[in-house]
């Protein structure tokens, strides 16, 4: 298994990995007699698209906006039905179904009418296998469910709110929701394998942006993607699909929360002997949560500059310690746990028994003694499932929030948006044993027997695009997708000096969810919007 699903895996362990929500029957069909037409045509052979138009306010500085909302299924198909002959006769009955996706999503649009002029952004999370409800009710939805900041937030009744952090003022907002989560469906011949992998998801995502465009007279519009996680890996791929298969030049890409190479992640690089880079990638984020749960021996009051300390010391001792693998002296070993231990508060035995090589299981479960720290954002911390375990079991962020997210757009998508009913919300998609991790790069005829890695992907997106703007966002406190391994990637495309200058970052004190902490929700609407505002305009993405 591949080791950044490993540790997803780890992260929502204490979540059903394929939760459903299911609404009640609709009234009027609850009584009625099943017969066998009637059951047929809950389960139809191909999937069609549906939508539900609804109006709303959102109020900001006092000032009512009004909006159009739209949420539905848009159906997306490998290849275009139209070039293929229908089967007749005898061998129509038959006939096995092209494979096919019923994409749920949820589209706001600024004004009593759509405005073709203003820019569109399309807004996913990732998993891969995980619908887009975090970024829809946490971030940039005209409304969002407050949760506790650090801690698990308390049962129902969630609290729903208007959101004044939306990025809808400054862009009209897609929120698109993978294959078979959400209210989506597969249908056909090996469905799975035509949705579920790397190339496979930017292909249908891809499929559904121009279907989308062209539904909605968007074609020329400023265009931009969003997203976070797995879905950072997914724009990478899917802005070259865009741009190389589809003629769409973007005007900008937004990261949160960025993993492009899976071989930079924290989750068990010790099935990657040799490979030391996460180690060194990692460690920043290992020291960013000691100093915040007051592990450091004598902490500077700001984290910024003691993280630069860090890092220098990540890239130089530590990295040339890690080279040298059993040929390092006993006494500069010695002081390569010291040092680590000064950093990172781990007991120095947990840092010699790991062999100086520190996975993210090991320190989420050993850093603050009998409690787990977060994954997802390592300011969490909650009971230890098993003590005696090597590596934390559970991540107390997803099991703090996830109910709150799923209740509240549950709610807030039948009740307001009139789409939903009688149908089964699934939070995760059951992808983990069908999805291809094997991805063909730009340039080569085949996939690469390697870990997932899109960096050529961005990379040659810019050059054949220079105008286009990539913005990288993440969290101090982010153990899942490490700030620092974002940032190396990044620094590691191969793009010339003049294109890299269109690479943006900005971090936050919060974690993977970097919304999930309010200031952090303000500062990244306040830079994406600005982000938005600054390359959508003619000539504006000019280098």
């Amino acid at each position: 298994m591949n080791r950044f699903l490993i540790g997803l895996t780890a992260a929502l362990c204490c979540l059903p990995l394929a939760a459903g929500v299911a609404a009640p029957p609709v009234a009027d069909k609850a009584d009625k007699p099943k017969d066998a037409a009637a059951s047929d045509s809950e389960v139809p052979r191909h999937l069609k698209d549906e939508v539900s138009h609804t109006s709303g306010t959102l109020t900001i500085a006092g000032k009512p906006l009004v909006y159009q909302a739209e949420a539905g299924i848009l159906v997306v198909h490998v290849k275009d039905p139209m070039d293929s002959d229908p089967p007749t006769g005898e061998k129509a009955a038959a006939a096995p179904i092209e494979p096919e996706a019923g994409m749920s999503y949820v589209a706001y649009f600024l004004g009593k009418e759509p405005n073709a002029a203003r820019p569109i952004t399309f807004v996913y999370n990732g998993g891969p296998g995980s619908a887009t409800v975090w970024l829809h009710m946490g971030a940039f939805g005209p409304k969002r469910v407050v949760t506790s900041d650090e801690s698990h937030t308390p049962a129902a009744p969630y609290r729903i709110v208007e959101n004044t952090s939306s990025l809808l003022p400054e862009s009209d907002l897609v929120f698109i929701d993978a294959p078979g989560t959400a209210f989506g469906h597969l249908r056909g011949a090996d469905k799975e394998k035509a949705f579920w992998g790397v190339d496979a998801d930017a292909h249908a995502f891809a499929n559904f942006i121009v279907e989308f465009l062209s539904k909605h007279g968007r074609w020329n519009s400023p265009k931009y993607l969003f997203g976070e996680s797995y879905g950072t890996t997914r724009s990478a791929a899917l802005a070259y699909v865009l741009q190389s298969e589809k003629a769409i030049d973007l005007n900008g890409v937004i990261l949160l929360s960025q993993v492009l190479s899976f071989d930079n992640g924290p989750d068990d690089p010790n099935f990657n002997p040799s490979v030391d880079q996460p180690y060194v990638l990692s460690l920043p984020t290992f020291a960013a949560t000691a100093w915040y749960h007051k592990k450091v021996a004598n902490p500077p009051a700001t984290i910024e500059p003691f993280l630069a300390e860090v890092e220098k010391f990540a890239t130089g001792d530590y990295l040339t310690a890690l080279a040298e693998g059993n040929s390092l002296s006993a006494e500069r070993r010695a002081a390569i746990v010291a040092k680590l231990h000064d950093y990172t508060g781990l007991p120095a035995d947990v840092i010699e028994h790991a062999d100086l090589r520190i996975s993210g299981g090991v320190f989420e479960q050993h850093v603050l003694g009998l409690r787990t720290a977060g994954r997802l954002d390592t300011r969490f911390a909650g009971a230890t499932m098993d003590l005696l375990a090597k590596e934390a079991e559970c991540d107390p962020q997803s099991a703090a929030i996830s109910s709150a997210y799923v209740s509240a757009f549950s709610d807030y998508v039948r009740r307001e948006l009139k789409f939903g009913d009688g149908r089964t919300f699934k939070l995760f998609a059951d992808v983990f044993k069908y999805w291809d991790f094997l991805h063909q790069p730009p340039g080569v005829p085949f996939k690469l027997p390697t870990s997932t890695n899109v960096m050529p992907d961005l990379a040659y997106t810019m050059k054949a695009n220079p105008h286009m703007h990539v913005m990288m966002n993440g969290g101090y406190f982010d153990l899942a997708t490490p700030y620092f391994a974002a940032e190396y990637e990044l620094r590691h495309l191969q793009i010339p000096a003049d294109i890299a200058r269109n690479i943006e970052v900005k971090l936050y004190p919060s974690g993977h969810m970097v919304y999930a902490h309010e200031p952090s929700l303000i500062a990244l609407h306040d830079n994406v919007a600005d982000f938005i505002r600054r390359t959508h305009g003619a000539g504006a993405a000019a280098n």
